[in-house]
């Protein structure tokens, strides 16, 4: 067992130490406040506080896990071990920097609490980020240190034992809107019909009564080519349902909809459902408990996971309703107008509530990259969206993590723009997927 001491204990600290330790290096730790007891102990320890007491692995503790309150901090990035590093220690640390309190920084999005600017639709942007400003959203930093820690207590004791972790990739979904034209009603579909005249689109008129008339398959029903990729490559998705009332925002098929119904039904046979929250329910949580309620209803069991529509994550309002409702899980940790790692890691953790000062039960698993992201948002072609993609798949290989793409079914439609994209979605998710077996070939040899 690995000995940590620390001149004073803190929720903090102890939320940094288990998430480190144990969640991602598979290491046993305990935390101890006494010098004497320290010294003697025999075993492999660490110390972590402002000054080395002997020759014991030492790491400079900033001030930041022993405060409480958000306050501004004094950050200065550094370029350190083709990465960035922060808290900048002293006094012959092991480390030139204070990983513990970088981590909780990052992990913990201190800065969004710290930065109230929101975009159009209440989200952190993030070109406000410190991961754009200083050029690192693309790399899984958090995890990077976490390797660079286990080389250091590996130096000092070769026979620690800790858990190798292996690459996965995890693909999900969000069902905005299930189907382009069938299962609307009358009313959506005239509706739309007039809205296309009026704009001179004769390619979607044509289609939408190609559809509607000639029984022509919906371009947005994509279900199939989704379900035949995952059995190929074994993967294991999970799906997000909109499910709320009809709205500027909230365009899905109704959920008295009988077919909308057997949509879900037959997704959750074979994947994992969660609830995908409608706009407004970030601000109304009567709305987040009734959508939640129909999903259960149809799927006859407990909804624990969520991802909120438009990425509208507000810390820490939007994760205290979801505890407040039972949600137990959220993959909402990414942006909408970048790709990358916006809590610096691709290893889920626990959500830690500054303004409660408090380890919560909820689970954040962060996404690296949706599709929306990379043709509107960054507007590239296929070519250079697939070549970044990789790019982050590569990344979250190197540290072993969790890769975790977010799609549509309407972009795998090859109609309104994103012809193209369905080819370039299938090379993205073999290439991951190769990745993933390479790991348990490995495992099996």
């Amino acid at each position: 067992m690995l000995l940590i001491y620390t001149p004073k204990n803190t929720h903090r600290l102890s939320y940094t130490f288990e998430h480190i330790f144990e969640h991602m290096l598979g290491v046993e730790a305990s935390i101890i406040n006494q010098k004497q007891a320290f010294a003697d102990y025999k075993g492999p320890k660490l110390n972590y506080s402002s000054r080395q007491h002997g020759e014991e692995m030492f790491f400079y503790a900033s001030p930041l896990l022993f405060e409480n309150g958000i306050k501004p901090q004094r950050i200065k990035v550094q370029d350190y071990a083709d990465t960035k590093i922060f808290f900048i220690s002293k006094n012959n640390s092991d480390l030139p920097f204070d990983l513990f309190a970088a981590t909780f920084y990052l992990i913990t999005r201190y800065e969004e609490y710290l930065d109230k600017e929101r975009d159009e639709h209440g989200r952190f942007p993030a070109h406000k980020s410190m991961a754009v400003e200083h050029d690192f959203l693309h790399q899984a930093v958090v995890d990077r240190w976490c390797l660079m820690l286990l080389e250091v207590l590996l130096q000092y004791y070769p026979d620690l034992k800790y858990k190798r972790r292996k690459f996965r990739y995890r693909p999900s979904y969000d069902i905005d809107l299930a189907w382009a034209f069938k299962n609307k009603g009358v009313l959506r579909n005239l509706g739309g019909l007039a809205y296309n005249l009026r704009h001179r689109e004769m390619a979607n008129v044509r289609q939408r009564l190609s559809v509607l008339l000639g029984g022509n398959p919906d371009p947005y029903d994509t279900f199939a080519f989704q379900r035949e990729l995952q059995k190929t490559h074994r993967l294991d998705p999970i799906y997000f349902f909109l499910v709320g009332d009809y709205g500027e925002f909230d365009k899905n098929i109704s959920i008295e909809n009988l077919s909308f119904q057997e949509l879900i039904r037959s997704t959750g046979d074979h994947a994992e459902v969660g609830v995908h929250p409608s706009y407004d329910s970030n601000e109304n949580g009567e709305a987040l408990e009734l959508e939640t309620k129909r999903l259960q209803r149809i799927l006859k069991k407990d909804i624990v996971q969520s991802r909120q529509h438009f990425l509208r994550l507000d810390l820490p309002d939007t994760y205290q309703q979801l505890i407040e409702h039972d949600i137990t899980a959220d993959y909402t940790m990414g942006y909408s107008k970048g790709v990358g790692f916006r809590a610096g890691t691709c290893t889920p953790f626990y959500f830690y509530d500054l303004t409660l000062e408090m380890r919560t039960s909820l689970k954040v698993y962060p996404f690296m990259l949706m599709d929306v992201s990379l043709r509107l948002h960054l507007g590239l072609e296929v070519d250079k969206a697939l070549a970044l993609a990789k790019k982050l798949v590569d990344e979250t290989a190197l540290v072993n993590g969790l890769f975790m793409t977010l799609w549509h079914n309407h972009t795998l439609s090859e109609t309104h723009g994103w012809e193209g994209w369905r080819e370039m979605y299938a090379e993205l998710v073999a290439y991951a997927a190769a990745k993933q077996q390479e790991e348990k070939e490995v495992e099996v040899i």
